[in-house]
């Protein structure tokens, strides 16, 4: 994430970022103040000897306003903890000092232990927005009897106790697992949410070995009310779909409309749109940053920005069920070429 609170529109250098994978428990905090060529380690989530056990699925948010007492550019950081593989849990710490140091605010959603099997309960992979008077924390939800995997959010307005469970997007048959939300602002007051949409290649065979994970996404004009809109595959201009982990955010950079990014697990293309989202618009552009899972985007200029237009700073690690070092680089997505139809 790039730090932004206090600073003008664009100008920031600070990026902070985590990953799962560090030794022992907890997560490792890495920053740089110069756009991402140098890093340092500035501590871990949560504080060094407090953590316990396992855990997955790191999210770091900065809070674009004051909010529940906290002041506005306070961070915010989501994990899934798994005790001893004992249960599946969200939970939310906060930081006031640029992520030094952190404490425990609250549990947001408690399952299972983890098991992707259709039939467990778990809960995995929370993302945090802040929207009107309310802190967002979308995740993936096992817990409901009528779903293998459906995505849902929980809300806060107090940061420590959390309202009832909403659904965001839910399959057409119990096989079928949505997962992975990620949400983006798009422009004309309109909101993207993606997440790949897990399913049987047979309908009539649904064995989770030969299921695969294409990218799905929805607008809206509420990140509440994803659950009344459309659920749309993403195809490229070649009629091809992203794969599994899906990542989103948004540049006001590429003409009126800005550009939506997209990446995914399977390919170092981006997909990108500058039509908010319509359906055909959509187009793979060649990347020289490595795929890999949950592959992040953040776009680096604004409307005030001095910077070049359309630059976008990427962090990935390994693709799923691979090795590989964490990288990091700063791309233009109005300087990528298109590419040709399933490069990978």
């Amino acid at each position: 994430m790039r730090l932004s609170a206090g600073r003008p529109a664009g100008m920031s250098r600070t990026l902070l970022a985590t990953f799962q994978g560090g030794r022992g428990p907890g997560f490792p905090l890495y920053r740089s103040d110069d756009d991402g060529r140098t890093w340092e380690k500035q501590g871990s989530v949560p504080n060094a000897g407090e953590a316990t056990g396992i855990s997955l699925q790191p999210f770091l948010y900065e809070l674009p306003r004051a909010f529940a007492g906290l002041p506005k550019g306070a961070l915010l950081f989501a994990c899934n903890w798994l005790d001893s593989f004992t249960s599946t849990t969200i939970q939310l710490y906060a930081s006031t000092d640029g992520g030094r140091t952190w404490q425990f605010l609250s549990t947001v959603a408690r399952g299972g232990p983890p098991d992707t099997t259709n039939g467990a309960t778990p809960v995995w992979e929370p993302f945090l927005l802040l929207h009107d008077n309310r802190l967002i924390c979308y995740y993936s939800d096992q817990r409901d009897p009528h779903f293998g995997q459906k995505l849902a959010h929980q809300t806060s307005t107090d940061l420590r106790t959390w309202g009832p469970v909403v659904d965001d997007a839910t399959g057409t048959a119990y096989a079928e697992r949505p997962g992975m939300t990620t949400v983006a602002r798009l422009n004309r007051g309109r909101w993207i949410m993606t997440y790949e949409f897990g399913a049987p290649d047979d309908p009539d065979n649904p064995d989770q070995n030969n299921y695969t994970y294409h990218v799905h996404y929805r607008i809206a004009k509420d990140p509440e009310s994803f659950r009344f809109s459309r659920d749309t595959p993403l195809l490229d201009q070649h009629g091809d779909a992203p794969n599994g982990a899906p990542v989103v955010s948004w540049t006001d950079s590429g003409g009126p409309n800005g550009t939506i990014i997209v990446t995914d697990n399977d390919n170092q293309d981006f997909f990108v749109n500058r039509d908010l989202g319509n359906a055909g618009s959509w187009m793979r552009l060649s990347s020289p940053m490595p795929a890999g899972y949950s592959r992040f985007t953040i776009p680096l200029d604004g409307l005030r920005s001095p910077r070049k237009r359309g630059l976008v700073f990427v962090i990935t690690g390994a693709q799923y069920g691979k090795s590989a070092p964490v990288q990091a680089g700063i791309i233009s997505v109005d300087d990528c070429e298109d590419a040709g139809p399933g490069r990978q």
